[in-house]
Order: C-alpha cells, then sequence, then structure tokens
C-alpha cells in the first residue's frame, strides 16, 4: 500500500480522493485540512491522520478500512435497532466535552462526568460500533441512568479477566498499564471493582492516565517526581495519539472517581 502525505491538506484530498472512488454514490467535498463533508455531514479526519502516521506503510489500507466501517455504522445506526437485541450490547466510552463542537448535543445520548469528559454510549456490534442517539433511547423506553448502569455492567461481563503489566520505578512509584485494544481501555475506569483490583498494587488510592480511546495508565499518587515523569509521557500521549481524551489524571478512591483538574 502506498504511503499518504504527511501534510494536512494533502492528506485530507488523498482521503477525499479515496473515497470518491471506492464510494461513488456518496456527495462529499473538502472543506478544510481535516474537515470531510460527506452527504452533509461533518466528518472530521484528524484521528484518522494521527493513525495513519502511526503506521505510514499501511496509510491507504488503514483509511478504506476506517471509511468502510464509518459507512458501514451509518448503514447499520439507521435501522432500529430491537431494545433486546441492543440492551446486550450497549457500552460506555470517555469523550472529551470538545466532541460536542462537532456533534448536536441535543441528539447524543451521554451523561456528564469529570476532567471536562462526558461518558457517551454505543452498540457494539460484531465488526462496527454504532453511537446512540437520544432518539433511540426514547424509543426504548428507557433513560439515560438506566442506560449509564446497563452500559457499566455489560462493560464488567466484557472482560471479566484482565491482563495488566505492573512496572516499578526505581524511585518508588508504581504503575498499571492495562492495553486489551479493543476500543474500551480508558472506559475500564469505570469498573465498579476498578479500586478493589488495583489498590492493594498501588499502595491504596491511585491516579489513571488516558490520554486516548486505547490508553489506560494506573499510577500510584508518589513520589512526586515519579507522577510528573509520567504526566509529560500522558501530555505527548495526548497530542499523539488517535481518539485524544484528556491530558488531566483521574483520582481513584473507594468511593468513586474523581477529576483532579483546576
Amino acid at each position: 500500500m502506498s504511503a499518504l502525505p504527511r501534510e494536512p491538506e494533502a492528506f485530507g484530498e488523498q482521503v477525499l480522493e479515496i473515497l470518491l472512488r471506492h464510494w461513488p454514490g456518496h456527495q462529499a467535498t473538502l472543506t478544510g485540512p481535516f474537515d470531510l463533508v460527506v452527504d452533509g455531514r461533518h466528518l472530521g479526519l484528524e484521528n484518522l491522520y494521527r493513525m495513519v502516521l502511526g503506521s505510514t506503510d499501511r496509510g491507504t489500507e488503514i483509511v478504506e478500512d476506517y471509511l468502510e466501517k464509518i459507512f458501514d455504522g451509518d448503514e447499520i445506526g439507521s435501522t432500529p435497532i430491537p431494545w433486546e437485541l441492543a440492551k446486550t450490547r450497549v457500552m460506555p466510552r470517555i469523550q472529551p466535552e470538545s466532541i460536542f463542537q462537532q456533534l448536536d448535543r441535543s441528539q447524543v445520548a451521554h451523561v456528564p462526568w469529570v476532567n471536562g469528559t462526558v461518558i457517551v454510549f454505543v452498540v457494539d456490534m460484531p465488526q462496527v460500533t454504532v453511537s446512540i442517539t437520544l432518539e433511540q433511547v426514547v424509543r426504548w423506553g428507557t433513560s439515560m441512568d438506566e442506560l449509564d448502569a446497563l452500559a457499566r455492567a455489560n462493560l464488567e461481563r466484557y472482560s471479566p479477566d484482565l491482563q495488566i503489566q505492573l512496572i516499578e520505578s526505581q524511585d518508588g512509584g508504581k504503575a498499571a498499564i492495562l492495553g486489551e485494544h479493543d476500543g474500551y481501555d480508558a472506559a475500564r475506569v469505570l469498573l465498579g471493582r476498578l479500586h478493589e483490583r488495583l489498590a492493594p498494587e498501588l499502595d491504596g488510592d491511585f491516579l489513571v492516565a488516558m490520554p486516548s480511546r486505547d490508553m489506560f495508565v494506573a499510577m500510584t499518587a508518589n513520589p512526586e517526581r515519579f507522577v510528573e515523569r509520567l504526566r509529560k509521557r500522558v501530555d505527548q500521549d495526548y497530542r499523539r495519539l488517535p481518539y485524544p481524551i484528556t491530558r488531566e489524571l483521574f483520582l481513584v478512591t473507594r468511593d468513586g472517581v474523581a477529576g483532579t483538574a483546576a
């Protein structure tokens, strides 16, 4: 597969060319380096750009797969999903509040969370995830609180036996890294037994970093130099990885998760 250009505007033009070549039935135009309008809907390309930068030799393949999943998701999303099927597949994802710069807040099923983030909900289908709208929530006759509880319960069942890598620093700090790479790594901060599982390894209450959707790092709250060193790495990952969430840390206690943003 050919490499794609690194210059943002040229990258966007190449994505548009790929889209029109494989899906000629769609109306698409580029309105900015990372803003593609497809059939009247804005499709941000920054996450795709970051994905390609992480694997430049597979650039065209990554773009084709990304667009195919977008269109498959649209097709599935336009078909009413029965509640009996959906309720076993509802999953949570943590997103930055900034997603509402492109999406209509009044149409997205979500609940506010900490550190300038929100919890959104998707239906996890075999090859694609479909975002849940408020219209679907009303149609199903459920509520946001019930959806939130259901999504967390499904997340617990989705991965009962997590593989966690523990690392100990020479200065006494410890970190626990989780990397399932299934789209729900960051969301696992919502697991009800997270404190019970990690507190014995991390000397009690601990901090969690999730700079992107597929990153989860728990760490001891001390020593300070250890935390600051990891903060710098978190900031780098936040600016580099696709699907960024936040550079802020989260405090996990027996009573729940709190934000650390001022």
